[in-house]
C-alpha cells in the first residue's frame, strides 16, 4: 500500500538534470542547441564552466523539464566542470568522430563523472554520442565505438549537429532511462518509509 498523497502522480511534471560533458571542441553545445532550438550554433567560442539550456517533452504519458548543463571541455575546467555533476540525473557523454583523442578521452571522463556522482550505482542512466558523421575525414570507426559502449553497457548514437542526425533521439533515450531511474528511486524511498511506518498495531483481545 502506498500512503495517502505520496504515490507517483503520472501527470506531474518531473524535473531532471542531463549533464552533457567530454572534451573540448566535440560539439556539446551545437547539439545542446540543435535539441533545444532545432538550429545548428556555429560558434567557436569555447563554453566557460556551465551554461543551461530548458527542454519540456513528455516520456511515456509524463511531462517531464530536462535541465541539460552543457560544460566546458578544457583540461583546465575540469575541476571546476565537475562540481556540476552533483545532482544530475543522467549523463550525455560527446566525443568528436574525426578527433580520435576526443573518443580516447571518454574513460577518463566516464570514470570522474561516476567517482563524483555518490551515491550511484555503476548502471547510471548514460548515452554516449559520436558527433560531427557529416565530416569526411573520420577517424574512430563505427565499430570501434559501438564495442566501447556494448563493453560498458551505454547505449551509442552517431549523430550531426549540423545536420541534425539522431540528436533528438540520442536525448529521449537519455531522457527514458532517467525517468525510470528516478521513478525506481521514488518507488524505493516510498517502500522504504511505509516499513518504518508502524501501522500494525497489536489487535486487543477482548473478553
Amino acid at each position: 500500500l502506498t500512503p495517502q498523497g505520496l504515490s507517483m502522480d503520472a501527470n506531474k511534471k518531473v524535473d531532471l538534470k542531463i549533464i552533457i560533458i567530454g572534451a573540448l571542441g566535440v560539439g556539446k553545445t551545437s547539439l545542446l542547441h540543435q535539441y533545444v532550438h532545432k538550429t545548428f550554433y556555429e560558434d567557436y567560442r569555447t563554453t566557460l564552466g556551465a551554461s543551461i539550456l530548458t527542454k519540456v517533452l513528455a516520456v511515456d504519458s509524463t511531462p517531464l523539464k530536462l535541465q541539460i548543463w552543457d560544460t566546458g571541455g578544457q583540461e583546465r575546467f575540469r575541476s571546476m566542470v565537475s562540481t556540476f555533476y552533483k545532482g544530475s540525473d543522467g549523463c550525455m557523454l560527446a566525443f568528436d568522430v574525426t578527433d580520435r583523442e576526443s573518443f580516447e578521452a571518454l574513460d577518463n571522463w566516464r570514470d570522474d563523472f561516476l567517482e563524483k556522482v555518490i551515491p550511484r550505482e555503476q548502471d547510471f542512466p548514460m548515452v554516449v554520442l559520436g558527433n560531427k558523421i557529416d565530416l569526411s575525414d573520420r577517424q574512430v570507426p563505427k565499430e570501434t565505438a559501438s564495442a566501447w559502449c556494448k563493453e560498458k553497457d551505454i547505449p551509442y548514437f552517431e549523430v550531426s549537429a549540423k545536420n541534425n542526425i539522431n540528436v533528438a533521439e540520442a536525448f529521449e533515450t537519455l531522457a527514458k532511462q532517467a525517468l525510470s531511474t528516478y521513478k525506481g528511486i521514488f518507488e524505493s524511498y516510498l517502500t522504504d518509509s511505509i516499513k518504518l511506518t508502524p501501522h500494525d498495531k497489536p489487535k486487543q483481545s477482548c473478553c
